[in-house]
């Protein structure tokens, strides 16, 4: 089942500033299979559906929703961690795959992907830190052979030069040089973190993908690293697409936002924009769930109804309107169920896929958590 959502556009380019990531209707469909012996494709998981947007070079593009939207998959299908069923990549005006819908195909269009050794290449651009300190980190190889590979992988094979590279690249990201030659058991989840961001440099990239990289540290640590991250970014010109689920963390690392719901995007905007006036619903009520850090503060929360369905069955028309508590406001138009919303820009870079974006205000959200009631956060 190959499909782009009928309803994504390409988003607006930023603002200002060289575009260095173009992503234009990405999708990934996880194929179900079944029938007796198990190889009948029966259906589809579509973890990302038809996904548009553009990162301009030294900007950190902040990437949020809750868990399962697609956003994990995203950053993976962008650097080819796992294939694309259609859309388009390019990075530095190379474009890393092209590979069309199932109905181009039968129209004669055919896919455009770079080979191995093209991609070779490229991929000393895209660098990728994972979410997990401790799975990421193969424990039979010493921190040294965990952060040389790469270099020695792309042809550095002098041994002396590459110690040198990793001497220096431990000593950035706040390691002691003298921990080269031990292993990845004898660090904390933090260090272990840190090893994984000097593998990510190791080939001075262009482009990072940051994989929720400090949701399994302590706060105390998280702090520690966001910072390193950021300075490494102003030392270094890099451009990060920052996946996470904590909206504070976003706020305080990230240029502009993207949210994510159900495999599709449904906002992007400045940080301050998307911070101040949220424009789709589901943005409003991810916000309204923020904890605030005076608990002598209580927060009015908008709360969602029901559970979230199914990627394999998503709704139709727009694929919030289950949960929609706009929509309840509005009397449940019959477009929010039949019609896909255009992901379109409501001002100068701040698009929403929502029919009914210009409703959301702060009269509308108030009436909306009054009658939620009163929730302590």
């Amino acid at each position: 089942m190959e499909t782009t959502n009928p309803g994504a556009q390409p988003a607006a380019a930023p603002a200002a500033g060289e575009t260095l990531l173009r992503v234009e209707n990405l999708v990934k469909h996880f194929e179900i299979r079944g029938g007796l012996l198990g190889i009948s494709t029966i259906g589809a998981v579509r973890a990302v559906d038809g996904v548009s947007f553009s990162v301009r070079k030294g900007e950190t593009l902040g990437l949020v929703g809750e868990s399962g939207c697609g956003k994990t998959t995203l950053g993976k299908v962008i650097l080819r961690l796992i294939p694309a069923t259609s859309g388009k990549v390019t990075v530095k005006n190379r474009v890393l795959f092209d590979i069309p819908t199932e109905e181009e195909r039968k129209a004669g269009r055919r896919a455009t992907v770079l080979d191995a050794g093209e991609m070779k290449k490229a991929r000393r651009d895209l660098q990728v830190v994972f979410q997990d300190p401790y799975a990421s980190l193969n424990p039979r190889m010493s921190v040294g052979e965990i952060v040389g590979e790469g270099p020695l992988v792309h042809g550095l094979t002098d041994k002396g030069k590459r110690e040198d590279l990793v001497r220096e690249l431990l000593a950035r990201v706040g390691l002691n040089q003298s921990h080269i030659h031990r292993y990845p058991h004898e660090f904390s989840g933090g260090q272990r973190q840190r090893i994984g961001i000097a593998r990510a440099l190791a080939l001075n990239p262009d482009f990072v993908v940051c994989d929720e990289p400090v949701s399994a540290l302590d706060v105390s640590i998280q702090s520690q690293v966001l910072n390193l991250l950021d300075d490494l970014q102003q030392e270094l010109g890099l451009t990060y697409l920052f996946i996470a689920h904590n909206l504070a963390v976003v706020e305080h690392i990230s240029d502009r936002v993207g949210v994510m719901y159900l495999g599709m995007m449904v906002e992007l905007a400045e940080v301050d924009d998307i911070y101040v006036r949220p424009a789709h619903p589901y943005t409003v009520a991810l916000l309204s769930a923020v904890p605030d850090p005076n608990p002598r503060n209580r927060r009015r929360r908008v709360i969602l109804k029901g559970d979230i369905p199914s990627p394999a069955n998503p709704p139709s028309g727009c694929r919030f309107h289950t949960r929609c508590w706009l929509r309840e406001r509005l009397g449940n138009p019959e477009q929010c169920t039949t019609v896909v919303p255009e992901f379109r820009e409501i001002q100068p870079g701040h698009a929403v896929a929502c029919h009914f974006a210009e409703e959301v205000t702060p009269d509308t959200i108030g009436a909306a958590a009054r009658t939620g009631g009163p929730v302590a956060s």
